[in-house]
């Protein structure tokens, strides 16, 4: 009896864990979000108060990125056509970052224990990089758009102008920077009861 007890207990925290790292079921909501994942609406603003990126930019850019699936990974190339190759890049987790960004990250953000597939760990991946852009070409944190060709193409694509042969890349921008105007006007109208929720320390 006591093994179906501890048998039963393991699966439940099993599911537990499984439903935790589930993309929010309505993504296009940034209320829903935070109604759905109640530690997100804190990692967010941490990371706007450490870097100055706003929160809907910063979850913008994720949505974009991996809609919040936090194992999220480029797909595999075929080999014959048939057979699974290697992928295309090494891009991973919510922010899709590739291994080289990330260890720069970890050095100059001061945490070398972060990972790609927590939330918390990812947006404030994607505030400092926001806050790079800003120092390395100048983009203001409030550029949804910008900073989200700065993302894609990296500080030195993105000076040398490599997204204007992409329209497909400057459209996606575009909707990354709606989106996000978007997601702004929804937690306008509910970020009091994130603020007012016992969990909230400021």
């Amino acid at each position: 009896m006591s093994s179906l007890i501890k048998l039963l207990l393991v699966t439940g925290l099993l599911g537990m864990v499984g439903c935790s790292t589930l993309p929010p079921s309505n993504p296009n909501n940034l209320c829903d979000i935070f109604d759905e994942k109640s530690s997100w609406y804190k990692d967010a603003k941490k990371a706007e108060r450490r870097w100055g990126s706003p929160v809907p930019i910063m979850m913008s850019m994720m949505y974009q990125e991996s809609m919040f699936k936090h194992n999220a990974r480029t797909p595999r190339t075929k080999i014959l056509w048939i057979f699974p190759g290697p992928r295309k890049s090494d891009a991973f987790g919510y922010p899709q970052a590739k291994n080289a960004v990330w260890n720069e990250y970890q050095d100059q953000g001061g945490n070398s224990f972060a990972r790609r597939d927590n939330f918390g760990d990812a947006i404030d991946f994607i505030g400092w990089y926001n806050k790079q852009s800003q120092k390395r070409s100048r983009i203001g944190l409030n550029d949804g758009y910008s900073l989200y060709l700065a993302y894609h193409e990296g500080h030195g694509g993105y000076n040398r102008g490599t997204y204007r042969q992409k329209n497909w890349l400057m459209n996606t921008a575009h909707k990354v920077d709606s989106r996000a105007q978007q997601y702004a006007n929804q937690l306008q109208s509910c970020e009091e009861r994130f603020k007012g929720s016992w969990w909230w320390p400021f």
